[in-house]
């Protein structure tokens, strides 16, 4: 399943009572996958951890689903 199905089915699954017009989710989730992607962004390393922050950024930008 891709980051962005997963993250729009908790917005959706969320007890606050949401009342937007279609595609409302998809403008909720902006925000946090850029300031996910910002924070990954930022712990900029070499080795290892560098394939992981490679595979995450995948993740978010959709390229690539997430591990079950």
């Amino acid at each position: 399943m891709k980051f962005a199905d997963l993250l729009i089915a908790a917005i959706q699954s969320s007890e606050i009572p949401l009342r937007f017009e279609p595609g409302a989710e998809e403008s909720v989730a902006r925000p946090v996958t850029d300031l996910l992607r910002q924070w990954i962004g930022a712990h900029d390393s070499e080795g290892p951890a560098s394939l992981l922050r490679s595979q995450l950024l995948a993740e978010l930008d959709g390229e690539i689903t997430v591990p079950e």
